[in-house]
């Protein structure tokens, strides 16, 4: 479990790092959808609510999080 809770750290740090691509941060967004835990679906809550992220990937991180409440993970 901590190594999830690792992972998940770090791929939000990288999804949040507006110094990285674009690109790069979507990826990032994406693998936090798809780890679908619920500490996944916080992280990607958090996401969505920051201010300082495109909207795109503020659009993303709350699909992302749908796709988690659906699957009832």
């Amino acid at each position: 479990m901590s190594e999830q809770s690792n992972e998940l750290k770090k791929l939000a740090t990288i999804a949040t790092d507006l110094e990285l691509s674009a690109e790069l941060r979507i990826k990032a967004i994406e693998s936090v959808g798809r780890i679908g835990t619920h500490e996944a679906l916080l992280v990607l809550l958090e996401m969505a609510a920051r201010d300082d992220l495109i909207t795109k990937e503020r659009e993303l991180a709350l699909k992302q999080a749908r796709e988690i409440i659906k699957s009832g993970r």
